[in-house]
This record gives C-alpha cells, structure tokens and sequence, in this order.
C-alpha cells in the first residue's frame, strides 16, 4: 500500500483482493455483453416491419399447474394479453404464429387455439421441429398453416396425470373434452372427423401409447396442414393475407 503524509491510503487494497475492472460507461459495451452472457452472441438482429408480430409457441404449454424449473414453458397467462394487445394495436396486421412444442395443459393450450382463430387480423402458423397433443389444435388454429419437411405432429387421445377418480363421471369428462378438441381440428382443417378419429385410435407407431405420428408432408397429405414450407413462405403469405385483407 502507498500512504500520503497524513497516513491516508493512496493506493491498494485492505483485503488483499484483486482490482476489479472499472464497469464500462458505454451502453453499447454493456449490452454486447449482456448479449454474450444471455443469447450467446453480441449483436441481435433488429425486429423488423411491426406490421408483423411473432408468437412463438415453444416447449411445454402451461397452464394452471406450474411446470418444473428445468422445462421450457409457454405460460398462458403471458399469450392471453399478448394476443389482446395484438388484435387492439391498430399497427398490426399480421400475425406469424412460431410451434415447436410437446404439448402441455390442454385447457390452456386450446384456450389460446380459440383466442388465435377469433383474431381479426390474418394469421399463419409454422410448425418447424413438433406440434404434438395440444400443439395441434394451436397449428390449425390460423389463417393458414405451414410444416417443416422435418417437423413432426402426433395426434393421440387425451390423458391425465395425477389422481383421477374412477367414476362414470371422470370418463364422461373425458369424453366431452376429447370432442371439443376433435370438433375444433376438424372445423379448422381439412381433415375429416373419421381420419381423425382413426389415427387417434391406433396402437401400432406409438411405444406404450396410442396415436399417430406425422412427419413434414404426411401432416400435408392428411389435410391436417396446408402446405409444406419454411420461414419465407409463411412470410410471404402472410404479406398475401395482409394485402387481400387491406382491399377489402
């Protein structure tokens, strides 16, 4: 340490501790950082046209029940007001829905489906790694509905964890959701009620579970997806949907 003529420190440090570098005072530096630290690189692209909004569908939707701190989630409580504020934005005009999920709660999941099918403004879906149980419903729920040729969709009967009580009553339960589930597929697709039905019935692609598995085309071929395509079509036809809806 270095002293002044009075005894007051000039230089060093009490507890022996290394100096700490000074925090930087340029906003740029520090948010190339907190870029590094949280996203893994030091710039992020800029949002685009606001005309246009993503709604990114990702992981395990949440409903009512928390989910566990090391699953990703889609909290619908966070989607319900984003949806809201996307139909009363007068600067919106389309809206580019985004799914890779596992499915989730199915309330909360066919909830949100609803809430995308009554928007005002046009809406495309993309499917780009799964969409499977409740991620159906939310694939089918736009305008207009794409799948990555590697995407994958699995259709199967719904089911309940925990404690259910073994009455007629459950299965009635059971059975009312199944149909709203069902109705609401077949009223936003082009597949049909009997298809549906049969591939929620089959009990030779799944392990331990019924149900079938769709990939790419196949989601295509069934009329449970429109087309086939990526980024750039779904972009590209969600600006046709804009267009149209803007001459009317």
């Amino acid at each position: 340490m270095i002293y002044n003529e009075n005894g007051n420190i000039l230089d060093g440090n009490v507890n022996n501790e290394p100096n700490k570098e000074p925090e930087s005072n340029n906003p740029n530096q520090t948010e190339k950082v907190q870029n590094i630290k949280e996203l893994g690189v030091s710039k992020v692209a800029k949002d685009g046209d606001s005309s246009i909004q993503i709604l990114p569908i990702i992981g395990q939707i949440e409903g009512h029940n928390i989910g566990a701190p090391q699953t990703k989630t889609t909290k619908y409580e966070h989607v319900i007001p984003q949806l809201i504020a996307m139909e009363r934005d007068k600067n919106v005009e389309g809206i580019l829905v985004v799914l890779n999920t596992v499915g989730g709660d199915v309330e909360a999941g066919l909830a949100i489906a609803e809430m995308i099918r009554s928007l005002t403004k046009p809406t495309v879906s993309l499917v780009i790694g799964g969409g499977h149980s409740i991620g159906v419903p939310l694939a089918t729920s736009s305008d207009y509905s794409y799948i990555s040729p590697s995407a994958t969709m699995i259709i199967h009967p719904i089911r309940m964890n925990g404690l259910i009580i073994g009455v007629p009553q459950t299965f009635e339960y059971f059975r009312k959701m199944q149909e709203r589930i069902t109705e609401f597929i077949v009223r936003t697709s082009k597949i049909s009620i009997d298809e549906l039905n049969k591939m929620m019935a089959r009990t030779d692609e799944l392990l331990n579970d019924m149900g079938t598995i769709l990939i790419g085309k196949q989601a295509v071929q069934c009329g449970l997806i429109d087309e086939v395509g990526g980024i750039s079509q779904a972009l590209n036809k969600l600006n046709e949907l804009i267009d149209k809806n803007r001459s009317i």
